[in-house]
């Protein structure tokens, strides 16, 4: 992780449906088009138990952080330098961890695309709903409508958003992040927090993050849930895994037996196992996102029937979870890394 605060600036802001998305990769309408080439056999082929939970398992010391200085130009974990005019105040999110980060700093942005995960309780909830919501296509949004928003800064996704550029930054800067891991993740947090002048606020979550990982750490292990395997995958019209080369499957790596490496090419191809193959590994516990594309059911409820998916222990014994897409899909941040955490800890541990 990286992030450099480069020079200091004087002023602080004031600032006060769509389908889910995934932050990790290409827009999911195209990575489902994709996805749903790729022949899924359903023909039939041919784990430990976990300890009892701890009832308060002590968490792990972790080190203070502490908040940023206000700075007009940042350096983000990607590597990108970012100089602006002023401090932002109004800020367009075209992506769900620039939503996270700001509710994480205090703020609210001028407009959003993730309107699912702003407006969660554990969010803004019904103030979420106040939030314009940008139209468009992920990647293709309407340009009008964010200029409508009176962006101070519009931030977006590396790999999705570059094709807006030259009509955004007509009228406002444009940052595409790039999150990798968590600590990309906090690299972020610190960054929007020295160009709006929220250092206390990032201190602050940061260290409440910081510490649920820790007490995180310290749960799975004494729960016995590092030995336990697990699984999150993702399906609309066909079905995809969370590998260990993205965001998510990195993540639950940290606290999980987590065997679903990338498997190479595109992005598509990489995150592609079939029923077959999810049965040979046998998980435990699996976490599933299902994605509403032209009416088409939940995972669970696509796969009942199917004589692969019933053999596979975590649907024979009835640790198959339905998540909610907009957190687990979008949320990138560090607010909703640690809600992701607890969900699947208490989960996979009950």
């Amino acid at each position: 992780m990286r992030f450099t605060a480069l020079s200091r600036g004087t002023a602080a802001p004031t600032t006060a449906g769509r389908r889910p998305r995934r932050q990790d990769g290409p827009p999911m309408r195209s990575l489902i088009a994709a996805t749903a080439l790729l022949a899924l056999a359903v023909t039939g082929c041919g784990g430990s138990d976990a300890k009892t939970p701890a009832a308060s398992a002590p968490a792990t010391p972790v080190a203070s952080a502490t908040p940023v200085a206000a700075s007009l130009t940042v350096t983000d974990p990607a590597g990108k330098t970012l100089t602006l005019k002023k401090a932002p105040e109004r800020i367009v999110c075209l992506t769900g961890i620039c939503d996270d980060i700001l509710v994480e700093l205090g703020l609210t942005p001028a407009g959003t695309t993730t309107p699912e995960l702003l407006t969660r309780p554990d969010y803004l909830g019904s103030a979420g709903a106040k939030v314009p919501v940008v139209p468009g296509g992920f990647g293709g949004e309407d340009v009008t409508a964010i200029a409508k928003a009176r962006p101070d800064l519009v931030i977006g996704l590396a790999g999705v958003h570059e094709g807006l550029a030259p009509a955004v930054e007509k009228f406002a800067p444009l940052w595409n992040v790039k999150v990798k891991s968590y600590e990309d993740s906090i690299g972020y947090l610190r960054g929007l927090a020295a160009l709006t002048g929220r250092g206390e606020q990032q201190a602050k979550a940061e260290n409440a993050f910081r510490a649920k990982l820790a007490d995180g750490d310290s749960r799975a292990e004494a729960a016995g849930l590092k030995d336990k395997r697990v699984l999150a995958m993702y399906g609309g019209g066909s079905i995809g895994v969370n590998t260990t080369d993205d965001v998510l499957g990195n993540f639950l790596s940290q606290y999980f037996d987590y065997p679903w490496p990338s498997k190479g090419g595109g992005f598509e191809t990489a995150q592609a196992y079939s029923l077959e193959e999810i049965l040979a590994k046998a998980p435990q516990v699996v976490f599933v996102q299902s994605f509403s594309f032209g009416g088409s059911k939940p995972v669970t409820e696509t796969y009942r029937a199917n004589p692969v998916w019933k053999r596979i222990p975590a649907v024979a014994t009835g640790k198959v979870y339905e998540v909610r897409p907009e957190l687990w899909a979008s949320g990138r941040g560090t607010r909703a890394f640690g809600i992701i955490l607890t969900e699947a800890i208490a989960k996979a541990g009950g």
